[in-house]
């Protein structure tokens, strides 16, 4: 065994490099079975983040659907989900470049059933009884006013199009009965968000396919309810918030809804996107379902009847996309040293088979450092949660007495989670010697209803200070340098990091990935979905304008005194580029050292290979010259603004 290199943090040199993180890696999603075969979506960099529908068959054959220039993936929402289905080897998908429906018979090319609109589809199912598809559609028509946004039919012969449920705002999960004669579907209104209040509505279906008797059976503007499911038996299931935690219930007329299994763990995400599935019928009496506690995910078996419920002993901590035929089960499963994957469950043997991975990964386990859960005090005598990757790489060590530098991540949402999940470019830090905490401020999912709302009215003060005191926090354990903290987040953790810069002095610099820097703009700016978000993350607008103000860095640039690089997709249009731009001059004209890395081509969130491995040598690059380490490989210089050494 040879001798580790001694050499200070920051200048080890890795083989993750972002070219191996382009290079081998895809976005997996969307698994579902049809019949036998299993088909999912792969997002390639590689091809500017095409979306590319695949079907892996009971011979192990992988075989690529929707080929070159579809790309499938929907825009209803912005961030789109519930982008194709599959039934009897028939495809339905939605083509991203006009947003029409397509059908893809056997052996044949897509045909586009929708006609070219200004109209969005997502979350569709098949009502065979009537020759049609169910489908939301997001209708932009009219550019003066608000989209609008309802539940349609669509015939699969003719493309006729008509109007079945309309009148709120936000329309999901239209859901049919076994038997193809109930419909349910969920909605809500401003200003609520999915997780936030919304109701579950069921309804019988007329012989000619129009829609009667039309019932509000649960959920309410304070109670979110999520993935309404039908058992084999004709039984209505959804996940519901209204005990402080999101569980498993069953719809009874006439009777009290109470969780089918009360648990203390969350049983959904939440629903920014269509099409997510935490659980799955394996019969008419067991489900097959995924739950967090504290940050991390499980498999969960649960009998109906008896109310039985055990854990499966699988090596996952990160579980997503179930779905089951045939007491087989299908799903979307990482743990701290394997990445995302395609996993096939044989719940007849208890046997788990990789089916795909998001990466190939040809390298040595002693580059990579596994996260470990830390509790840390906070704000009001409370508790947050983070996960700590220590750095590691068995060909060096650091000289005596010198501690790693940190880079902290706020994550998006600000409703998402950290999970303890392998990632490159999280190994990409710490294998060049970087501590990384992924930090699950409150607001996070994941740790009850009550933590998701220590965010209401404070968002800008509660994630930041959970950020802050998880940095601490190191810091007084001797972990980490305390001169050497930066903090990295995207979209809402962008704002959490840039009012972590503004407001507060500790941390030496950041990584604003198109993030927010002025909160009224941004309320003023948005896409539909999110129109009112801020309503409950800060107040409403325009009559608490003053705290939009008050919270937005843009207005104080005068208290920020460290370095920033932004990074920015010029089509984005949830986080207009114009946010970064005011920041960025505002910094130059003060003299602060300030990088801008702007995107043609990219929208909220980088798909393209090119601009991925640009952004993360850019960000390391970056620190290398704030923080006076030399990396040991030769990376891009890129221009910094205000920094002359």
């Amino acid at each position: 065994m040879l001798t580790p290199i001694i050499a200070p943090f920051g200048s080890w040199k890795s083989p993750i490099t972002s070219d191996l993180i382009v290079a081998k890696s895809i976005k997996l999603g969307g698994v579902v079975f049809d019949n036998d075969d299993i088909y999912w979506l792969e997002g390639r960099p590689q091809e500017k983040g095409r979306n590319v529908l695949v079907k892996y068959s009971p011979d192990g054959q992988i075989t690529e659907i929707t080929s070159q220039p579809f790309n499938v993936r929907s825009r209803v929402h912005e961030y789109g989900g519930g982008s194709f289905l599959v039934k009897d080897g028939v495809i339905y998908f939605v083509n991203y470049q006009d947003q029409r429906l397509y059908q893809k018979l056997p052996n044949e090319e897509p045909k586009p059933l929708t006609p070219e609109n200004q109209c969005r589809y997502a979350d569709f199912i098949i009502d065979t009884k009537h020759n049609r598809l169910i489908s939301i559609c997001e209708d932009h028509s009219h550019p003066n006013r608000e989209c609008e946004n309802k539940v349609v039919s669509i015939n699969i012969n003719n493309g006729e199009i008509k109007t079945l449920i309309e009148g709120d705002n936000f329309y999901s999960s239209p859901r049919l009965s076994p038997d193809g004669t109930k419909l349910a579907w969920i909605s809500w209104n401003h200003p609520n968000m999915p997780w936030d209040g919304t109701k579950l509505w069921l309804a019988k279906i007329e012989s000619d396919g129009a829609l009667k008797d039309i019932k509000w059976i649960a959920g309410d503007i304070d109670e979110s309810i999520s993935e309404p499911k039908w058992s084999p038996d004709g039984q209505l299931y959804y996940v519901s918030d209204q005990s402080g935690w999101s569980n498993l219930y069953c719809y009874k007329s006439n009777v009290n809804n109470v969780p089918i299994f009360p648990f203390t763990a969350e049983f959904s995400y939440p629903h920014w996107v269509f099409g997510l599935s935490t659980y799955t019928f394996v019969s008419e009496n067991k489900i097959i379902c995924a739950f967090t506690q504290d940050g991390r995910w499980y498999v969960g078996s649960l009998n109906i009847p008896n109310r039985q419920f055990s854990i499966l002993e699988l090596p996952y901590s990160n579980i997503a996309s179930l779905d089951s035929h045939n007491k087989e089960v299908v799903f979307l499963g990482s743990s701290t040293i394997e990445p995302t994957s395609v996993i096939h469950l044989d719940l007849h043997l208890s046997q788990t088979e990789v089916l795909k991975s998001s990466c190939i990964i040809d390298v040595d386990s002693g580059y990579f450092s596994e996260p470990e859960l830390i509790e840390f005090p906070t704000e009001n005598n409370l508790t947050a949660y983070a996960w700590y990757y220590p750095p590691q790489n068995k060909d060096y060590t650091f000289p005596n007495g010198e501690l790693p530098p940190l880079l902290v991540k706020s994550h998006g949402g600000p409703t998402a989670a950290a999970t303890p999940s392998f990632s490159l470019k999280i190994q990409y830090w710490t294998s060049r010697g970087f501590g990384y905490l992924d930090v699950n401020y409150g607001g996070s999912t994941g740790f009850g209803k009550a933590y998701r709302q220590r965010l209401e009215k404070n968002w800008g003060l509660v994630d930041v200070n959970d950020c802050i005191n998880g940095a601490n926090y190191l810091v007084e354990q001797g972990k980490v340098d305390g001169d050497r903290l930066a903090i990295s987040g995207g979209s809402a953790g962008g704002y959490t990091t840039l009012a972590a810069l503004t407001f507060h002095d500790t941390f030496k610099a950041g990584a604003s990935y198109y993030g927010v820097s002025d909160l009224e703009s941004l309320a003023k700016d948005t896409h539909k979905f999110e129109a009112r978000y801020l309503d409950k993350l800060i107040g409403q607008y325009p009559e608490e304008k003053e705290i939009y103000e008050q919270r937005s860095p843009i207005n104080f640039t005068d208290q920020l005194n460290c370095p920033v690089i932004f990074f920015q997709g010029l089509e984005d249009k949830v986080v207009p580029p114009s946010q970064a731009e005011m920041m960025v001059e505002s910094l130059k004209n003060k003299g602060i050292p300030v990088a801008y890395i702007p995107f043609e081509g990219e929208q909220h969130g980088f798909r393209q290979a090119d601009n991925i491995k640009y952004a993360l040598d850019s960000e390391f690059y970056f620190y290398s010259r704030i923080f006076n380490f030399t990396p040991a490989e030769i990376l891009d210089p890129i221009n910094i603004f205000n920094y002359d050494s």
